[in-house]
């Protein structure tokens, strides 16, 4: 056996934690599968005296994250920490700046930084490993930088934050509204007290940019992605959807186009018959389409102390072997400047409600604007209008009608433009709801 690979570990939270424990209870078959003893010599954190649930006392304590980077007592420096700045980017630099290989769970980081971190990494001749920064227990990285390296990828998508996907699955199952599925997920702990990066769509943005680097070979570019979260769903939405065959999850998709490389990041109809339909819960998702393998469906614990911690010890485990590969899959010099295609080039069906006032030809002069604009229309369905009173000897007010449209493909910029004038036109009560159209297997 040879000599102990040492880890120094900074932040000591959940997933720290549980990396902690996960190496001390398997340490001797991780020394076998590695070739190396694995330990922890060196940990970081805020608070010294927070009983964690570990013990650490036979690990040197730093109170400076970025000491713990360069100290010479630890061959891998794991960042912990989160955030796209501060902490974690100055200790990743200052462990990657004197050549020392980082295991980081940290998907904003790299997000924002991970061109330049990737090139500062080959500079030093060390090795930037992040299975658990795109899809927490899912092997998608490892998947997508050796197992396809001889496939050529077309399409990756996937359901990449476990809190939108669990409120979107209450909804559907229980019938309950947005709001109530959300104070329960942040009752449960899935969701935090201000939810915005989760149900925003920006957490699962930030994924897509990585795993679009390396299923494409370009540069990380998460500012070209377009984001919409799920607050806007609403009951009517998801039992329309169920009407229809469908199920809206949030979804991150990139794929090759003729204008270049889309990422977005928003709900989606997605037939029910589909693998990534039956994604419910917190659970996570990624599919992937390519040349020689056809469609892959990765599906596992995206987030969660242990889920994570398992894929920063695979990490931790190639560099004991000495694997390396590029950080994107191939060297930061060959990535190729990230081309962005047009959103509103986007192609497919979609669905679309409206609240209709019930005046003399305004269905009429809905399906006008659509047919000004190229977009056929295979389904137009009115709902029953919700029922209205008034005080006696006062007028009912006529309550404006829910109507849902279903249209054939068209583009992005089309089906926005007819929805602007429609809207203009006064017919209807509300901003229109549009949701796209997916068609998966």
């Amino acid at each position: 056996m040879n000599a102990p690979i040492r880890i120094g570990v900074a932040g000591l939270g959940t997933v720290g934690a549980s990396l902690v424990r996960l190496i001390t209870r398997h340490g001797n078959d991780l020394a076998v599968r590695s070739g190396r003893p694995i330990v922890v010599s060196g940990v970081s954190a805020r608070d010294i005296g927070r009983d964690r649930g570990i013990d650490t006392s036979g690990m040197e304590w730093f109170d400076d994250p970025v000491a713990l980077a360069r100290d010479p007592g630890n061959d891998i420096f794991v960042e912990l920490i989160g955030g796209a700045d501060g902490a974690a980017k100055a200790s990743v630099e200052a462990a990657l700046g004197v050549g020392k290989h980082v295991v980081t769970a940290n998907k904003a980081l790299l997000a924002e930084h991970g061109n330049a971190l990737a090139r500062l990494a080959e500079d030093g001749a060390a090795s930037l490993n992040f299975e658990a920064a795109a899809a927490g227990g899912i092997p998608i990285i490892k998947t997508l930088r050796e197992s396809l390296a001889g496939n050529t990828v077309s399409r990756i998508y996937g359901i990449l934050n476990g809190t939108s996907n669990y409120i979107l699955t209450r909804m559907e199952q229980e019938r309950l509204s947005f709001e109530d599925c959300l104070a329960e997920a942040q009752k449960l702990g899935y969701a935090e007290a201000d939810p915005s990066f989760d149900i925003g769509g920006q957490d699962a943005a930030h994924k897509l940019a990585l795993l679009t680097s390396i299923a494409f070979g370009t540069e990380v570019d998460a500012s070209a992605i377009y984001v919409e979260g799920i607050s806007s769903i609403t009951s009517a939405d998801i039992e329309a959807a169920d009407e229809l065959g469908y199920r809206i999850k949030l979804l991150g998709v990139a794929c090759r186009t003729d204008s270049g490389i889309e990422q977005r990041v928003h709900p989606a109809m997605v037939p029910r018959t589909s693998a990534i339909a039956r994604i419910d819960g917190v659970t996570n998702a990624v599919a992937v389409e390519a040349d020689f393998v056809g469609q892959l469906v990765l599906s596992g614990p995206g987030a969660g102390g242990d889920a994570t911690a398992s894929s920063v010890v695979s990490d931790i485990a190639d560099i004991a072997r000495g694997d390396r590969v590029g950080t994107f899959g191939r060297p930061a010099s060959d990535l190729e400047p990230y081309r962005r295609a047009t959103m509103r080039a986007h192609e497919g069906g979609y669905y679309v409600r409206l609240s209709v006032y019930d005046r003399p030809g305004a269905f009429a002069a809905i399906s006008q604007r659509m047919a000004d604009r190229g977009i056929s229309l295979e389904s137009i369905v009115q709902r029953h209008r919700a029922p209205r009173t008034a005080a006696p000897g006062h007028l009912i007010p006529v309550a404006p009608a829910p109507v849902i449209m279903i249209t054939y493909e068209t583009t992005e910029a089309e089906m926005r433009a007819a929805l602007e004038t429609i809207k203009a036109d006064g017919h209807i009560a509300d901003d229109p709801q549009m949701i796209r159209i997916e068609q998966f297997t």
